[in-house]
């Protein structure tokens, strides 16, 4: 499955993104979707994920209430909706495609390009 990744910006602390992730090629709605980022000399961490049914869905704690991850199979996109947004969300954004819902890089088999999210304080 392809990934292509978007919605990444400049924006001021306490504002709001939306990122999506549109997915071509293999059964999108079989895959589990998660969204990593990886700030500048940090290694690539662990974002949100959800099912491929949507029922199910994970956060990382500094995350959680803030971000809310979904999905439309549909359209094959996945989506997160990132809001009160801090400084030290600003990273490049990944979103990966996984047979099993997981919160372990590891377990992803397909990734996209990334999209820069930057928040200024």
């Amino acid at each position: 499955v392809q990934l292509q990744a978007s919605g990444g910006g400049l924006v001021q602390a306490g504002g709001s993104l939306r990122l999506s992730c549109a997915a071509s090629g293999r059964t999108f709605s079989r895959y589990a979707m998660g969204w990593f980022r990886q700030a500048p000399g940090k290694e690539r961490e662990f974002v949100a994920a959800i099912s491929w049914s949507g029922t199910s869905a994970y956060y990382q704690d500094s995350v959680k209430g803030r971000f809310t991850i979904s999905r439309d199979n549909p359209k094959n996109t996945v989506y997160l909706q990132m809001n009160r947004l801090k400084p030290e969300d600003t990273a490049v954004y990944y979103c990966a495609a996984t047979e099993r819902i997981s919160n372990s890089r590891a377990s992803y088999d397909y990734w996209g390009q990334g999209t820069q999210v930057t928040v200024s304080s």
